[in-house]
């Protein structure tokens, strides 16, 4: 059930609100225990029969909070309980997600091995992060561990984050399912948050993605490298908008129900280094992975050896993290050789250059990464690489990708004259308010 489904947009979510604002207004615990009914119902919708792995997943991480929670209260080793937590929920998310790949790979080794074709259960990379998040926050004393399974189906389930994140760390969102506020405000900031989302997921993603999917589809021999920078630039803006769309989406819902969640974006492409862009994109798993892995692992606070070692680390889970093939593997490891060179060194020299060529870099690497992580196939990737670099033999230009580009410098142009312009009347308007002012103060001190 996606957010921009009608069934969800007309069915489930007047129902979802009319029930909890109704009969429930002022009943916490019938609330979260409802809240909890519809989640359920919102992923079984969709998983079918991978809702009982999201139960299995509820109720392993609860006995393990409360273990690694009345360990911590006896001043005792969490150890055990943490360690147990993070073999049982990698383990769940590897048999799931990545056990296929595996068996793929080692069947090319020459091992004889049958093949496995597991179905992918939706939004697991999202929940087990979360569930693993609720056991090491308990375990660290950021969160009491919850003596109510109902609260931490609640935590681990909640259907405004679950399919496509932000991610939310239960020290975040703990108390907020006990106590809460809601009000008018609150509620028509979030309808105003979800509805941008919305449109950024419908009308933008969706008809982007179409001219992506376009020029993805073209011979190797017909890619030309205008083509080729205008389709990698196109799913990089039909990424961001479905995938902060959906973010935008996830935090009005929430706002709506009196949870309060982080933003998941904040204009990553206009970065000034790849460090910055990874600051401001998918924020959520950029905290994850810097809270329970990176910090764990020694930091910054190392030599620089190991620092570089840890970002090779945390960057191969990053990119493994998003998907079983091997194309996700060279995108994170990219992304850690890149952001390596600027702590070593580049970081220091892009600071002297001027913003336009700092953007101007950023924004080349960034689109160089998503042609590794748009194409899976080896053979494709190459080819789409090599035209994007004038190396595959087509033309360097055509009508088609001309048409496109004239079309998107005349969009540019009209915006920046509408941004002007509307500048230009803001200060307009600030002068006449100042003068008003003003000659009121001053009318007033000769009527005195």
């Amino acid at each position: 059930m996606l957010f921009s489904s009608s069934v969800f947009l007309f069915a489930f979510l007047p129902a979802v609100l009319l029930v909890y604002y109704l009969p429930l207004r002022r009943w916490r615990l019938g609330q979260n225990l409802f809240l909890l009914l519809a989640s359920l119902f919102f992923y079984g919708w969709g998983a079918g029969r991978a809702l009982l792995l999201m139960v299995v997943s509820i109720l392993m991480n609860h006995l393990l909070g409360l273990w690694a929670g009345r360990a911590r209260e006896r001043s005792r080793s969490v150890r055990p309980a943490v360690t147990l937590a993070v073999i049982c929920n990698l383990s769940l998310l590897f048999v799931f997600k990545y056990l296929g790949f595996t068996v793929s790979v080692l069947q090319n080794l020459g091992i004889p091995l049958p093949a496995v074709s597991i179905t992918l259960p939706i939004g697991i990379s999202f929940f087990t992060f979360q569930a693993m998040s609720y056991v090491l926050d308990v375990a660290r004393g950021r969160g009491q561990a919850q003596k109510s399974l109902l609260n931490v189906g609640l935590y681990i389930s909640f259907f405004p984050q679950l399919i496509a994140g932000p991610i939310i760390k239960y020290k975040d969102l703990g108390d907020q399912i006990d106590h809460r506020t809601h009000s008018p405000e609150q509620f028509a900031s979030g309808v105003q948050i979800f509805v941008v989302g919305l449109a950024k997921k419908v009308l933008l993603a969706n008809n982007i993605g179409k001219l992506w999917d376009t020029i993805l589809a073209l011979p190797a021999g017909e890619l030309t490298t205008a083509g080729a920078w205008l389709g990698v630039a196109a799913f990089a803006f039909q990424l961001y908008f479905d995938f902060s769309g959906y973010s935008d989406m996830a935090v009005g819902l929430g706002r709506m129900l009196g949870f309060e969640f982080m933003r998941n974006f904040n204009y990553p492409y206009i970065a000034k280094s790849v460090t910055e862009f990874w600051r401001r994109w998918h924020i959520s798993l950029g905290t994850w992975f810097r809270e329970y892995l990176y910090i764990p692992l020694g930091g910054n606070r190392v030599s620089k050896p190991r620092l570089f070692f840890n970002l090779l680390v945390v960057w191969a889970a990053t990119g493994i993290w998003h998907g079983a093939s091997w194309n996700f593997l060279i995108w994170g490891l990219y992304f850690a050789v890149l952001l390596i060179l600027e702590k070593a060194f580049l970081g220091k020299l892009l600071q002297k250059l001027p913003a336009a060529l700092q953007h101007l870099y950023t924004l080349f690497l960034v689109l160089v990464s998503w042609a590794i992580f748009a194409v899976e196939d080896f053979g494709h990737m190459g080819a789409y690489l090599k035209a994007m670099f004038g190396l595959g033999g087509g033309l360097t230009n055509d009508n088609v990708s001309y048409y496109f580009f004239s079309f998107l410098h005349y969009f540019l142009q009209k915006a920046f004259e509408v941004s002007v312009k509307s500048e230009k009347s803001g200060k307009i308007t600030k002068r006449r308010s100042a003068a008003c002012r003003s000659g009121t103060l001053s009318g007033s001190r000769r009527q005195s």
